[in-house]
C-alpha cells in the first residue's frame, strides 16, 4: 500500500460539500460501504474509494432525490457498482481518484448511469 491516499473527515467534508456530521450518520446507515479508518484521538481518515462510495451515495440522495432506504437497498442487494475499483482497475493513483482528470469523467459518468439505471429498475420491481 505504498500509493495510499487518506483523507481527513474535513477535507472529504469539503470536497463534497456535505457536513462532517451527516459523513458520520452516514457512516451509521451504511457501515458496510463506509468504514473510515480511525487514528490517535478517535479521528476519521478517508480511503479513496471509500471517498469514491460517498460521492455516488451523495449523488444518489441529493442529485437523484433517492432515499436512504434506497441506497440501503441497493447496497444490500449488491447493485451499487463501485466506481473506485472501476478507476483502480485503470491504473489511477489513489491520489486521482478522489479529484478525476477530465479525461476520466466520462467513465464516471458512464459508471453512475449504468448504477442509476440498475436502481431505477430494482425500485421498480
Amino acid at each position: 500500500m505504498d500509493n495510499e491516499y487518506f483523507a481527513s473527515i474535513n477535507d472529504v467534508s469539503k470536497q463534497l460539500n456535505v457536513p462532517a456530521h451527516t459523513l458520520r450518520y452516514w457512516e451509521k446507515q451504511f457501515p458496510v460501504a463506509i468504514r473510515p479508518t480511525t487514528g490517535n484521538g478517535g479521528r476519521r481518515y478517508y480511503r479513496a474509494e471509500t471517498v469514491q462510495r460517498l460521492t455516488v451515495i451523495r449523488d444518489l440522495l441529493y442529485k437523484h432525490g433517492m432515499t436512504i432506504a434506497g441506497v440501503k437497498k441497493l447496497l444490500r442487494d449488491g447493485k451499487l457498482p463501485d466506481a473506485a475499483d472501476a478507476l483502480m482497475s485503470g491504473g489511477a493513483h489513489a491520489q486521482k481518484i478522489a479529484t478525476p482528470a477530465p479525461e476520466k469523467n466520462t467513465d464516471i459518468i458512464n459508471a453512475v448511469i449504468t448504477m442509476l439505471e440498475q436502481a431505477k429498475n430494482i425500485l421498480a420491481q
